[in-house]
This record gives C-alpha cells, structure tokens and sequence, in this order.
C-alpha cells in the first residue's frame, strides 16, 4: 500500500521520507486545504527528496471555481512542475454547481506530460459522485483523493467502496483523518493508497506574539477574500 504524505514544508517532506513515506504531496497551508507551494520550496524539496513528490496545484484557498486568470496560473504551474521534474500534480476544478469542470479538467490532463494526475478532495463537493467519478476516470485521471464526502475516511468507507468497486483503472485513494489507529482499515478493504498529513503543532517563539495576524473572516469555504477596487480608490483619493 502506498503512503502517501501531505507535506507542507522541507522539514516535513524529509520528516515523511525518512519515517518511510512511499509519496510526498506537497503544499502550502494545510490549514486552508492546501495552496500550491512556492518557486523556492519546489527547488529545496526537489533537491533534497528522493521520493516521488507530487505538487499541489490550487492558486488560492476557498472554492474550487476558477477565474479565467486563475486557471491560466494553474496552468504555468503545471508547466513548471513538468520542466523541474515532479512526478506528479495533484489538482480539481469544479463548475459553480460543483459538477467537474471537464474542458479545464482536460486542459489541465493536456500539460501534465509524464507526470502522475491525481484528482484532489473537490471531489467530495460534487453532487452526484459515482458520475463524476466515471467521467474523471474516463478523462485519463489517475487518483482520486477522497474522503467519500465525509468530514473522515473513516466516516466515507461506504462511498469510497463504492468508487473501489467501479473503477478500472483510477486509484481511489482514502484521504482526511487517517492515522495509525485506522490506517490497516484501508488495507483491509482493498485500497492501494492512503493520504494523510501526520502534521502536529509545534511552537518555536519563546512567548506567545502580543497580536494575531490571522483574519478568521477571510477564511471560509464559499467566499473568497478580493482586494476592492472601489474600497482602494477611495483610500487613494483620500490622500491625495
């Protein structure tokens, strides 16, 4: 079985590999779902990981429908990974009903060259999951990245053996809350693949900051945080 490790730094991408990771997804910000990591933690990771890494690509946190600029960005991305060698991309994108976008999910299919293609957890937004998952396998997608739309794998085994049981060649992959006491579920049922993040807390300040710079009102699922142009001009004006 494939272990397969959301990794959001250089520390935790060698922290998985050394502890016997198969696969690394890597990130930014598991807080929000994950964000495609930066320029430069792709190159230390690339340099310093031996493993297969697969990178995340989402231009930004909240849904999962994109702009035409923001998928024009998902693509560069793609194009990057492929020019710096990763093994894999790991992506989704929805209409605004939450059906797969199928013409950019193909477009993005398109520029993955060799690389690994694996479908993330917008997955566990869409309506009808057994359409949508045919449709993806059908498209070329190779993993899917599921939790059976529930807030646990544990939780989705019932749709996620579903899914196991009509796919031909689409890996599902069990993915949100696993963890030592319930990962040999997984095998047991037949699955090939696990994600998990193994993440922990850890403080490195000696005392705690004397203010947050956390905005807990931009971080939502169904909203997305955009600088205002007439909010803007306003303060411009009135400095003028």
């Amino acid at each position: 079985m494939i272990v397969e490790v959301c990794a959001n730094s250089l520390q935790s991408a060698l922290n998985a590999e050394r502890a016997g990771a198969h696969r690394i997804e890597l990130c930014a910000e598991l807080g929000l779902g994950g964000i495609t990591p930066s320029y430069g933690l792709l190159q230390k990771v690339r340099d310093a990981v031996a493993i297969p890494v697969h990178v995340l690509i989402r231009p930004r946190s909240g849904d999962f429908t994109y702009t035409e600029a923001e998928y024009e960005v998902m693509c560069r991305d793609i194009a990057n990974c492929a020019r710096m060698g990763f093994d894999g991309i790991v992506t989704g994108v929805l209409q605004d009903d939450l059906t797969p976008d199928l013409p950019r999910t193909l477009g993005l299919l398109a520029l993955r060259g060799r690389m690994h293609f694996t479908f993330h957890r917008a997955f566990d937004w869409v309506p009808e999951p057994l359409e949508a998952f045919s449709m993806l396998e059908q498209s070329g997608v190779d993993t899917l990245l599921s939790s059976g739309q529930a807030p646990t794998a544990a939780d989705g085994i019932p749709l996620l053996l579903r899914l196991l049981e009509v796919s031909s060649h689409c890996t599902v992959m069990p993915g949100a809350g696993i963890n030592a006491g319930n990962a040999s579920l997984f095998k047991e049922h037949g699955f090939r693949a696990i994600h998990l993040s193994g993440a922990g807390l850890e403080s490195r300040l000696k005392s705690a900051p004397p203010l947050s710079m956390i905005t807990p009102a931009y971080i939502t699922d169904n909203q997305i945080a955009v600088s205002r142009e007439d909010a803007i001009r306003k303060v411009v004006e009135s400095v003028k």
